[in-house]
């Protein structure tokens, strides 16, 4: 859950403040002058006329009424440069505001603690849900791009697992049905040329739209990008290198009889790990240092 939109302290900039629309950070900047986040936070006065309760009426009026009244004889004036009871200490934060440098990591709610995963510099982390839509983008657009490349070794491959499961019914029918659930040879002979294949346009794709534009296609379509925990900006091209050959590798291990089994498993782990780790990595941002970001 993030806090409401409004005006709060520049994680960047002390001197100024930036807009929040409720889910990131806008370009709009102002300076640190200006009206509460929101109408009606605790510790803020409510927009009247009327003296505050524990603030002193202005000289000569009178309080519940716009009659004139004459100074008292003697009467000292007031004190300024003092905040009245019940009223903040100028330089103070109001209770429930972010403090600078906490803007993400306190809810302007009144109760604080509520945190907002953010990179140490403050930018906000993706959730899981644009991360998945975002790869179901990508995954479309590399195998339309590797399909020349690609489809011939899939073509042959389907047509050796058609008669594969041709000749396994005919067998059945006959009365000698098969028990072997090995795939003939032939059909590795197609599919591990068209996988490589594959994952090649696919690791391609990704370096040079991370390293180029900090973001591919699919996850600028869903507002995010890849960046390296620490450092802003795009991220260098051996942090891509390590990311996504940690991928590649899952991919391959998991084609091995016997383990592979295992290694499909870890690759699913590696997905679903953001769920429920505290700075929102998968095991191959770990291995990078990188984070999926909030653009």
């Amino acid at each position: 859950m993030s806090f409401p939109a409004g005006w709060y302290d520049d994680p960047q900039d002390p001197t100024q403040q930036r807009y929040w629309d409720g889910e990131a950070w806008m370009d709009q900047h102002r300076a640190q002058e200006g009206p509460p986040p929101f109408q009606g936070q605790f510790g803020q006065p409510a927009a009247t006329g009327q003296p505050q309760y524990g603030q002193p009426a202005q000289h000569g009026q009178v309080y519940g009424g716009g009659q004139q009244a004459p100074a008292q004889y003697g009467a000292q004036p007031q004190q300024t440069g003092q905040a009245p009871y019940g009223q903040p200490q100028p330089g103070q934060p109001q209770y429930g505001q972010p403090q600078y440098g906490q803007g993400f990591q306190q809810q302007g709610y009144g109760y604080p603690g509520r945190r907002v995963a953010a990179t140490p510099d403050g930018q906000p982390l993706s959730g899981w849900w644009r991360r998945v839509f975002a790869f179901i983008i990508d995954s479309i657009i590399v195998a339309i791009i590797g399909l020349p490349l690609t489809g011939y070794f899939y073509y042959q491959y389907s047509q050796v697992i058609w008669r594969y499961f041709e000749d396994t019914l005919d067998a059945a029918e006959a009365g000698t049905p098969t028990t072997s659930t090995a795939l003939p040879p032939d059909a590795y002979k197609w599919i591990i040329p068209g996988v490589l294949l594959g994952l090649l346009v696919s690791f391609v794709y990704q370096y040079l739209f991370l390293t180029k534009k900090g973001a591919t296609p699919g996850k600028r379509a869903l507002g995010i990008g890849v960046r390296l925990r620490d450092v802003p900006g795009n991220p260098p091209g051996s942090a891509v290198a390590k990311r996504y050959g940690f991928i590649i590798g899952l991919s391959l291990l998991a084609t091995i009889p016997l383990v592979g089994t295992l290694f499909s498993f870890l690759a699913l782990i590696n997905y679903l790990w953001p769920l429920w780790d505290d700075k929102k990595q998968a095991l191959h941002d770990k291995v990078a240092h990188t984070n999926v970001v909030r653009t």
